[in-house]
């Protein structure tokens, strides 16, 4: 059975699949960005937990991390429309069907990226912050 943060990525990754784009998990940056964009799902840092006694739960805000990539000629507006889907479905799910407490992105800071021989890329790290409790931190 996997653990509750296995989980709530796994969720994480689904719901973020409702946006329409092409998303991997864990994966490099392929050598072709797709027409609306990529969105590649990071695992992130649960970082260290507040804990509650009787019963015992371990509390965490775990960040994982988008990193959303797209190249071409508009890729300005391209790149707005795919941060404003990637709201839109956190927006709708905000519990991931009831795995998680609170999931809130946070606003991305992007970049321009030259590629040589070919259209730059404009790329940012989205921080989702993923508010969810757990009995044991390994399970």
């Amino acid at each position: 059975m996997p653990s509750a943060r296995e989980m709530i990525i796994r969720a994480l990754a689904t719901v973020l699949q409702g946006s329409g784009n092409e998303v991997l998990r864990g994966e490099v940056l392929p050598e072709r960005v797709p027409a609306g964009g990529l969105l590649i799902l990071r695992d992130g840092e649960p970082g260290g937990p507040e804990v509650t006694l009787s019963p015992l739960r371990y509390h965490y805000q775990h960040r994982a991390e988008i990193e959303a990539v797209v190249q071409g000629a508009a890729r300005d507006a391209t790149f707005d429309t795919l941060c404003a889907s990637i709201g839109a479905v956190i927006a709708a799910d905000r519990t991931l069907g009831g795995l998680c407490d609170w999931v809130e992105a946070e606003a991305p800071r992007p970049v321009d990226l030259a590629v040589d021989g070919a259209a730059s890329l404009k790329a940012a790290v989205i921080p989702v912050v993923l508010h969810y409790s757990t009995a044991d931190p390994l399970g």
